[in-house]
């Protein structure tokens, strides 16, 4: 499988994340608690293997205590799979986030886009450079998600992250709070996702298109296809997971680009 470099790190251009993992399904508190309930520690472990059975070589998983547990044991039990860990929104301190996830065994680490979303919105613009600072300070890859494409804009005209996880949709606003609420209303607009294609000139809108995942339902794929942006063209590759994972495979994301 191609892979491209986040500085000395080679990341696969397809990747595993954990939304799913966690319950997090953007598709209403019910699909969130089945999610829940069929991403048992075991079923996680096993998704993961088959990941890397497939080629893949990164996890973008959140950095709750949680999955920071179920990786160790995974690595322990001989996983090999590299960890770039999200921060988690409901973990107050977010730089100690970045800290604990690093201490964890994260090789890369990007700030949770609620909380990204968020902080522009209130214009603590602060905080997003502690964080990369905070990134910086512990020697790993540096990144931030989120939903906004005004956020998105300012982080790439002021900072120097080493990626940024363009989401092309932003399905519920975070202006007054970082944290998901399960909903049945969140909203998948194609114009919002033009709109962040626009922001990433060297990535069509074509090349924008989700990947198909055996075993998930079309209409679920969109939130699943991230972008992860930088500043220098790289074409997009990828392929599918041959016969699935799971019946909501954990998202299945495009590396589009790394400085």
């Amino acid at each position: 499988m191609h892979k491209v470099k986040f500085g000395d790190i080679e990341v696969t251009r397809l990747v595993i994340g954990g939304n799913p993992f966690s319950g997090f399904s953007h598709q209403g508190p019910e699909r969130d608690r089945e999610m829940i309930r069929y991403y048992t520690v075991a079923n996680i472990k096993d998704a993961l293997r088959k990941a890397e059975a497939a080629g893949i070589n990164t996890f973008f998983g959140r950095t709750d205590r949680h999955v920071r547990r179920l990786t160790r044991e995974y690595w322990d039990e001989g996983g090999t799979i590299q960890w770039f860990g999200q921060t988690a929104s409901e973990l107050c301190d977010q730089l100690r986030a970045i800290r604990d996830a690093v201490r964890d065994g994260a090789t890369g680490v990007y700030v949770h886009g609620g909380q990204v979303d968020y902080w522009y919105a209130q214009q603590e613009f602060d905080m997003l450079r502690a964080a990369l600072d905070t990134m910086r300070e512990c020697g790993v890859v540096a990144g931030f998600a989120g939903h906004s494409l005004d956020a998105h804009a300012w982080i790439r005209d002021n900072l120097e992250p080493d990626f940024q996880m363009i989401s092309y949709y932003d399905p519920s606003d975070r202006a007054e709070s970082p944290h998901h609420v399960p909903t049945v209303d969140e909203k998948w607009d194609d114009a919002h996702r033009d709109e962040m294609v626009a922001l990433a000139p060297f990535v069509s809108v074509d090349e924008a298109l989700p990947i198909g995942c055996p075993g998930w339902r079309t209409a679920n794929a969109q939130e699943f296809s991230l972008g992860l942006v930088g500043r220098h063209r790289v074409p997009i590759e990828g392929r599918d997971l041959d016969g699935g994972i799971a019946p909501w495979p954990a998202y299945v994301g495009q590396l589009c680009a790394v400085r």
